[in-house]
């Protein structure tokens, strides 16, 4: 029986993967409240739905950085697909293009970079995280955007890694055969056995803390592709972020990964969205596992979406096919949400859907 939703995946997918996996794909930081937030201040918005509208066509195609996809949900960057399906992000992208959307590669993939632009039937965004060898990260730089990569997309809230307990408690590692495939070849592939989680230590060993504002005007003296900065709950900093000249800001708390206690990220969307002003685009991640969840961030001025484990849910169930199902259920989701909402279009998701005093629609 095909799953019905992305929480009956989880449980599937909770079945089939190792208990190291799996936490290391559902756990977040400390007490993991950040990560039931995510989900949880969705449910906390009502939908104002309009009546006697005429939806007896719809569509929600949406353009992001100039490229038009079928819905506004991207696939967000995660890592070590192989840990869920041996085809790893191959399968993953495939599916993306097969849904007409965006896929972005983490640089922590376990299938290089040019191996998964080649397999895109669709346009892959490149997420960075910058080394302490600035040599090695502007080499990733150049090797992403020679293999056809179209955006990048800055990750700004990695100084050091959270304290994901449940990775420590397993021992977290990459087995025998895996490896970080895009900086192999500048010698930063391997994850070493240590006590504690190998991830945290790969990240304090290699990662730059000192990342800061001016790193932006580095990385776009790299490259001249669109740059998007991940990791935004302020409205100054998202302000900051436009006039350091990116072209887009992800609200993101790293799906509760990093600072536990950090806000869900829909609660702060509409801010930033004000803050920015129409001058870059705004995508929002975490806690996503509704149609009616991404209805409620287009209408809080989000240009899109990211899902993130949700993709790997489907991944480790069914591989491409799995990822398919996933965007499938989205989609179908968003365009019955819509309709039931009275929205013909995107364009007809406004604030006054979550914010009725705000407006009466015309």
């Amino acid at each position: 029986m095909d799953p019905h939703s992305i929480m009956e995946l989880e449980e599937l997918a909770r079945a089939k993967l190792s208990q190291m996996t799996f936490d290391y794909y559902a756990g977040g930081a400390q007490d993991e409240v950040t990560v039931r937030e995510n989900v949880a201040a969705y449910r906390r918005i009502h939908l104002h739905y309009r009546v006697l509208v005429d939806v007896a066509e719809r569509s929600q195609e949406a353009v992001v950085l100039g490229h038009p996809v079928s819905s506004p949900v991207l696939i967000a960057p995660t890592a070590f697909h192989a840990l869920a399906h041996p085809d790893g992000e191959l399968a993953t992208v495939r599916a993306a293009g097969d849904a007409g959307t965006v896929m972005v590669l983490s640089s922590l993939s376990n299938t290089p970079v040019e191996k998964v632009v080649a397999a895109a039937p669709g346009p892959v965004w490149f997420q960075l995280y910058v080394y302490r060898d600035r040599a090695a990260t502007a080499a990733l730089v150049a090797r992403a955007e020679q293999a056809g990569c179209r955006a990048l997309v800055l990750t700004v809230d990695v100084p050091v890694s959270g304290s994901r307990e449940r990775d420590v408690r397993n021992g977290f590692v990459l087995p025998a055969g895996l490896e970080i495939a895009n900086v192999a070849a500048s010698g930063y592939g391997k994850m070493h056995n240590v006590e504690g989680s190998g991830l945290a230590a790969y990240i304090s060993q290699h990662l730059d803390p000192s990342l800061s504002w001016k790193d932006v005007a580095w990385l776009r003296s790299l490259t001249g592709l669109p740059i998007v900065l991940k990791g935004i709950v302020r409205a100054d900093d998202a302000r900051r972020a436009v006039d350091a000249g990116v072209h887009a800001v992800v609200v993101s708390n790293h799906g509760g990964r990093q600072l536990d206690g950090a806000p869900a990220t829909i609660d702060v969307l509409s801010p930033i969205v004000d803050a920015v002003a129409g001058r870059c685009e705004v995508f929002v991640d975490g806690g996503v596992r509704r149609g009616t969840d991404i209805l409620k961030a287009i209408a809080l001025g989000a240009n899109a979406v990211l899902v993130g484990r949700p993709v790997l849910w489907g991944l480790a169930v069914g591989g491409q096919a799995g990822v398919r199902r996933v965007l499938a259920l989205l989609h179908a989701e968003v365009d019955q949400a819509m309709a039931l909402a009275g929205c013909r279009t995107l364009r007809d998701v406004t604030r006054d859907l979550v914010e009725p005093e705000l407006r009466t629609h015309q």
